[in-house]
């Protein structure tokens, strides 16, 4: 069981050091439909926080109104 851990760990650092040595193909950085598509999803995540925040505030209003 040592030996092969240890023949599979020296496996993978030599496989890798290319991979770790290896540097940018492109120099643009994504572009216009990378923006375009985290956008989308940040307008996703925005659009859910709106309600779960009444949802919030509401439950927070009912705790505090309902025990004084």
């Amino acid at each position: 069981m040592k030996n092969t851990l240890r023949n599979t760990l020296i496996a993978l650092i030599t496989f890798s050091s290319s991979a770790f040595a290896a540097g940018s193909t492109s120099a643009s950085g994504g572009g216009l439909l990378l923006s375009l598509f985290i956008g989308f999803f940040a307008l996703i995540i925005v659009c859910q926080l709106v309600p779960a925040t009444i949802m919030l505030v509401g439950t927070l209003r009912g705790i505090v109104w309902t025990r004084s």
